[in-house]
C-alpha cells in the first residue's frame, strides 16, 4: 500500500476530471472493465482487485493481483425549449431551441490492489469515482431576459460540475472450504462542486451569496460497504451487498442552492446477484441494483412546490427531483482458450428524472436508461493480462412542461459512449 504507483494513481484519481459518468442517475453502470463489459454485473462473480467497489465479499477469491485502468467516456447532452413564453410576473420561461453542453470528452482512473494474508483472509484497496452532474452550455444572447441578461438561465454561462472519488480498503475472509466468503469496505469518499449561471435563482435561495459562480467547493465524508458471498449449488454463486448512506460535509459555497444548508450526501444503495458457471469456459451473471435517490432532499425534492413553499437551500428547499432507481444487469464471460477472454452485457434501468422536473435537470441529465457492452482480455504473460470494455448507451430524452412558463415543454436529452483499458498484474 505505500507503492509509489499506488500513491500515484490515488492523487491522479482525486484530481482528473472523472465527472461526466450519468449512467444510472449519477453512478456508475459498474466498476471495473471486466464488471463494465458485461453489463455491470459483479455482486455474485469477482473477477479483479476493484470487486470491493461492487461486493467486498468478492475479494476473498481474488489473487495477489495490482488493476490499473483509465476510461475514456464521451457523454453527449443537449436541451430543446418550444412553445410561447410565459411573461407574467414570477414565471421563468426559457428561449427557444437546442442548446448543446460541452465538454464531452473525460477521462476516469480505477485502481484495485489486493494481498492474500492466507488461504482465507485477504485486505485490499479500491479507489474509483462516480459523477454525471455535469453540464457546460455556452453563454448566448436571450431577448427573455430583462436587464441585459444572457444564457439558459439569464446570468451567462451556465452549468454544474460534480465529481465524486472513493477510497475504500477492504477485509475479506472465506469460510466451509471457501463455500461462503463476509466483507467489509469502510469507503472515504471526496466530492467536489461548482455551479455557474444559476445566480437569477437568487430570489428563491436563502443565500444568494452562496448560490452560484463561487468556484469549486469540497465535500468529505465516510460510510462502508458490507457483502456476502455464497456457493449454494456446484457452480453457482449468490451476492449482495449493502452501501450504507456516505454521510458528507455540506458544500458551504453553495448553500444556498442545495437543501439543508449546502448538504449533499451520497444515498445507500442495494446489489444483489447470480453467477452460473455454465461450463469451464462459459459463465452468465444476473445483477440487481437499487438506489435511494430520493433520501437525499437537495436530490430527491421536487421543484414545485418546495421552490414556493421553502427557499433554495433551505431544510426544504428545491431539488433536482430524482426518485429511486432500480436497474437489471446481465451478463456473459467466454473463455476461448488460455489468451482469449470475451465478455458481453446489458443493464436497464428506469431513469430518475420525473417529467415534471425537466427545468432544472437540463444541469443535471441523467436521462440513461439501457446499457450495452463488450470486452475482452488477452493474457500478456503468466503474470500480466491487457482488458479492453466499450459501451454504448443510447440516446434518451425526458420531456415536460417548463413548471415557471406552462406553455413552454423543455426535452432532455443524452447519449453516451466509452472505452476503457486496463492493464493487471498478478503477483
Amino acid at each position: 500500500m505505500k507503492s509509489p504507483l499506488l500513491k500515484t494513481f490515488t492523487v491522479f484519481m482525486l484530481l482528473s476530471p472523472m465527472v461526466a459518468q450519468a449512467t444510472n442517475g449519477y453512478f456508475a453502470h459498474g466498476y471495473g472493465v471486466r464488471n463494465k463489459s458485461m453489463g455491470g454485473v459483479g455482486a455474485a462473480l469477482s473477477q479483479d482487485a476493484i470487486t470491493a467497489a461492487v461486493n467486498p465479499a468478492g475479494m476473498a477469491f481474488v489473487d495477489n493481483r495490482l488493476d490499473v485502468e483509465l476510461e475514456m467516456f464521451s457523454p453527449h447532452r443537449e436541451y430543446t425549449v418550444s412553445g410561447t413564453p410565459t411573461l407574467a410576473s414570477g414565471a421563468f420561461p426559457l428561449e427557444n431551441g437546442t442548446r448543446e453542453s460541452g465538454d464531452d470528452y473525460f477521462v476516469v482512473p480505477t485502481i484495485g490492489w489486493n494481498h492474500r494474508l492466507d488461504e482465507s483472509q485477504t485486505v485490499g484497496l479500491t479507489v474509483y469515482g462516480n459523477g454525471g452532474m455535469n453540464t457546460t452550455y455556452r453563454n448566448f444572447e436571450n431577448p427573455l431576459c430583462q436587464g441585459g441578461g444572457s444564457g439558459t438561465f439569464c446570468a451567462g454561462k451556465t452549468g454544474i460540475d460534480l465529481m465524486q472519488a472513493f477510497i475504500a480498503p477492504s477485509y475479506a475472509k472465506s469460510f466451509f472450504n471457501q463455500k461462503f466468503s463476509l466483507g467489509i469496505a469502510p469507503i472515504f469518499a471526496l466530492q467536489s462542486f461548482k455551479a455557474k449561471g444559476l445566480n437569477s435563482f437568487g430570489g428563491f435561495s436563502t443565500d444568494a451569496g452562496n448560490l452560484s459562480n463561487t468556484g469549486r467547493d469540497y465535500s468529505y465524508g465516510a460510510g462502508v460497504r458490507v457483502g456476502a458471498q455464497a456457493e449454494v449449488l456446484p457452480r453457482v454463486k449468490l451476492g449482495f451487498s449493502y452501501k450504507s448512506r456516505i454521510f458528507m460535509s455540506p458544500f458551504n459555497y453553495y448553500k444556498g442552492l442545495f437543501a439543508e444548508q449546502g448538504d449533499f450526501d451520497i444515498p445507500e444503495s442495494f446489489n444483489g446477484g447470480i453467477a452460473w458457471q455454465v461450463n469451464d469456459d462459459l459463465t452468465a451473471a444476473f445483477d440487481v441494483e437499487h438506489i435511494n435517490y430520493s433520501s437525499v432532499a437537495s436530490v430527491g425534492n421536487s421543484l414545485l412546490p418546495n421552490l414556493q413553499t421553502a427557499k433554495l437551500g433551505s431544510n426544504g428547499g428545491a431539488g433536482f427531483g430524482w426518485q429511486d432507481m432500480t436497474i437489471y444487469k446481465f451478463g456473459v464471460q467466454w473463455k476461448q482458450n488460455q489468451d482469449w477472454t470475451w465478455r458481453g452485457g446489458f443493464s436497464y434501468g428506469q431513469q430518475p428524472i420525473p417529467s415534471s422536473e425537466t427545468l432544472f435537470n437540463v444541469l443535471a441529465p441523467g436521462v440513461q436508461q439501457w446499457h450495452l457492452t463488450a470486452g475482452l482480455s488477452h493474457e500478456l504473460t503468466k503474470h500480466d493480462e491487457l482488458s479492453v470494455g466499450l459501451m454504448f448507451s443510447p440516446s434518451e430524452t425526458i420531456s415536460g412542461t417548463n413548471p415557471l412558463s406552462p406553455s413552454q415543454s423543455i426535452a432532455v436529452e443524452m447519449y453516451q459512449v466509452s472505452v476503457q483499458a486496463g492493464w493487471s498484474h498478478r503477483f
